[in-house]
């Protein structure tokens, strides 16, 4: 690993381990996925600019009009798809900088991340290669189109707010499987869809907020 943000490389595993104590208060609960938290140096996939704030638990700006997520929401929209058991195959919609890919891949076999602005694209190909993440596959493609050829998908997870579910994204959720995502525009709700063998059943949870899922490649 490089010595990018060294200083705050320093001191990482001391405000990781807070963040994590912060994260158990707010209510994150599955010690496989606060492992995995406290195991992605979050600083690696920020800007050295706002790298002092890499272990708050806010969300930050990428450029591009896009955000790192807030640690919380990284935590619990895992905790949610993971639902206490292992993942094989994940599909996660909304690469931006490539730390909840990273994350992904502490509790899950293969995690497929498709990004659609090929700057970050190019960017989280660079941090994921830095941390040696082998079970990671990048994509620079459109989002709401999928990956067909590698479902189905144990788990599907998307990182920007969609005003409907993506039918292709459902076409490759396996029986049994989970998607969490945020629906909704101006009021969002992080949603839950279950597949199993008698169709599809949907949960809404608690309000969230967004950047837009947007089409096409840019």
């Amino acid at each position: 690993m490089n010595t990018r943000h060294s200083g705050i490389g320093m001191t990482s595993s001391r405000t990781r381990a807070r963040l994590i104590e912060r994260l158990r208060t707010n209510g994150i609960r599955d010690e496989v996925v606060l492992a995995a938290m406290n195991a992605v140096p979050r600083h690696i996939f920020i800007d050295e600019a706002l790298a002092s704030r890499a272990y708050d638990d806010v969300s930050l700006p990428l450029g591009f009009g896009q955000t790192i997520s807030q640690p919380y929401i990284v935590a619990r929209m895992i905790e949610i798809l993971r639902n206490g058991h292992p993942l094989n195959r994940i599909l996660e919609i909304g690469t931006g900088c490539g730390y909840q890919a990273a994350v992904l891949a502490q509790v899950a076999k293969t995690v497929y991340s498709i990004e659609r602005v090929q700057p970050l694209f190019e960017r989280a190909q660079d941090y994921l290669h830095e941390l040696q993440m082998q079970n990671v596959i990048l994509r620079y493609a459109d989002g709401n189109l999928g990956l067909p050829e590698a479902a189905p998908f144990d788990g599907i997870i998307l990182a920007a707010a969609a005003t409907h579910v993506p039918q292709m994204l459902l076409k490759q959720l396996a029986v049994g499987g989970r998607m969490v995502l945020p629906l909704g525009t101006q009021e969002q709700f992080l949603y839950l869809i279950e597949r199993d063998a008698q169709g599809l059943r949907e949960t809404r949870l608690e309000p969230v907020r967004f950047v837009p899922l947007l089409t096409g490649k840019a």
